[in-house]
């Protein structure tokens, strides 16, 4: 578990089968860590990590701390995989591409679609990590992973893809299928899922 200094606001955990060799909060950074937002377990021949990005928020009021803290992440995880490879999944905040909203025209530049956050994950995608749901489905449509409460949107899949499973490059050969499972109700998320050798 990671809680958040401020009750309520934002946390992760991580549920395991498989002891990890070791655990680690946080990225080291003291005005990042203070929230909550990462969790790494270390494995025998990989890095897992759960992560809550910021949200950039009404009239982007965080978009240049969430800039920074994009920065930040990345360079924690390429330091990561010096060691060994990668895999984190969690909300990252942000949809890649037009086909990762129901709306793109009028969210243009709405938090979690401005040209600013598609650019970090474009960054991340272009330094060796790979989507892995666009891996196994590059042009698929209309499968989100959140919903507005408002508006019926879920009724209506008036979605966001946000949730991701992002890997390093080199276990590209052993990634099986990746899923989100939109049948799952029960929060605005719902569950996605990926299968590695």
């Amino acid at each position: 578990w990671n809680y958040a200094e401020k009750k309520g606001y934002s946390g992760t955990a991580i549920f395991t089968k498989k002891e990890p060799i070791s655990v680690s909060y946080g990225l080291g950074i003291e005005e990042h860590d203070k929230e909550g937002r990462v969790i790494t377990l270390e494995f025998e021949d990989f890095y897992f990590i759960t992560v809550y990005t910021p949200n950039s928020q009404t009239e982007l009021a965080r978009l240049d701390y969430r800039m920074t803290w994009e920065d930040d992440f990345k360079k924690y995880l390429k330091k990561l995989e010096e060691k060994k490879p990668v895999i984190f999944c969690g909300d990252l905040n942000v949809a890649h591409k037009e086909i990762d909203l129901k709306n793109p025209k009028t969210n243009r530049k709405n938090a979690g679609f401005t040209d600013e956050e598609r650019a970090k994950f474009d960054n991340l995608v272009n330094d060796g990590f790979v989507d892995t749901f666009r891996y196994f489905y590059p042009d698929m449509t209309d499968i989100y992973s959140w919903w507005s409460y408002r508006f019926k949107a879920r009724e209506k899949n008036a979605g966001w893809r946000i949730d991701y499973f992002v890997v390093s490059e080199s276990l590209k050969p052993r990634l099986e299928s990746a899923k989100i499972h939109t049948e799952i109700l029960g929060s605005d998320h719902c569950p996605v899922e990926l299968v590695i050798k």
